[in-house]
Parts: structure tokens; sequence; C-alpha cells
């Protein structure tokens, strides 16, 4: 009699569903407005509360962080291949993002850095086109030095390794 590969009642397939986290990981949009988001905010509170310079840096390095480490989230999900159109999609939505935040904020007079003084909304695109150029770059060459760091990593592991492979006999 042959195996039957094919179970005869379905409830025998187990279905499992992805973490919140991990499905918002595989999207770009979600992951890039929430660092938008986050990025901003922090921006505005670094800029009108910093009491010193060492807290400026601080907040840069964990700004710069947060940007890298949620592009990094998002790329890890998909092949080489497919992370320049995310890297741009992701820096053009993240952009976005912070430009929204940035309106509320000079809606609300919050604002803290324009031309003169707090930002009104003629400076609006301006701080988009800079913000832009910068994510832009910094975004493009991080992922640059991921990819290289990817292919040099599944380079350098073997190619097949069995997960379950039995314990040999010498």
């Amino acid at each position: 009699m042959s195996p039957s590969f094919f179970p005869r009642e379905t409830h025998v397939f187990h279905s499992f569903e992805l973490s919140g986290w991990r499905t918002m990981s595989l999207r770009v949009v979600e992951m890039a407005a929430l660092t938008g988001v986050l990025l901003r905010a922090l921006r505005a509170l670094t800029l009108a509360r910093s009491p010193s310079t060492a807290a400026t840096a601080i907040a840069f390095v964990l700004g710069a962080s947060v940007l890298l480490g949620m592009l990094t989230l998002h790329l890890a999900n998909f092949p080489v291949r497919r992370w320049p159109w995310r890297v741009l999609a992701f820096a053009m939505v993240e952009t976005t993002a912070e430009m929204i935040v940035s309106a509320v904020l000079v809606a609300l007079h919050r604002e803290p850095l324009g031309t003169t003084g707090r930002a009104a909304w003629s400076d609006l695109p301006s701080m988009a086109l800079t913000t832009l150029e910068w994510r832009v770059v910094s975004l493009a060459l991080f992922a640059l030095v991921l990819a290289v760091i990817v292919q040099l990593v599944r380079r350098l592991l073997p190619r097949h390794v069995p997960h379950h492979s039995p314990p040999t006999i010498p």
C-alpha cells in the first residue's frame, strides 16, 4: 500500500499566524511611516528640550539607530535583488511621514527649526527636499554596505547543511 500524501481530514493541517510586528515588518509603508513619525517627534523633542550638546548627540545617534534598524528589519524579509526599490520607497514614505508630522507641528507652532526661529509653512518644501536628500543618500549607502555583507556571509556559509542529520558514528 502506497503512503497517502494528503490527509483524509483537513483539520490535520496546522496553520500559523505571523505576529503583528513580523507582519508589519513585511510592509514598507507601515515601517517607513512609523519610522518617520518617531524620528520627527524625537527631533522636535530634542531641539525644544535639549539641555546640552551631549543630549543632542545622543538623540542623533538614537535617531540614526532607529532609522537604520527599521530599514534593516524591513529588508531582512526580502532577497537582495528586491532591495533597491524598497530602499527608495522606504526613504520616500519615511520623508512623507516626517513632513506630515512637521506640518502638524507647524500648525501647532511647535516645529523648532525654520529659516527664522520656529518653522513656518514656507519652510516645509525646503525641509522636505533636504530630508529626502539625506534619507535617500544615507539609506542607499547603508543598504549597499548591508548587501555586500549579506552576500559575503552567504558565500562563506556552506551551501547546504541538513537541519536534522543523524549523528555519524566513527
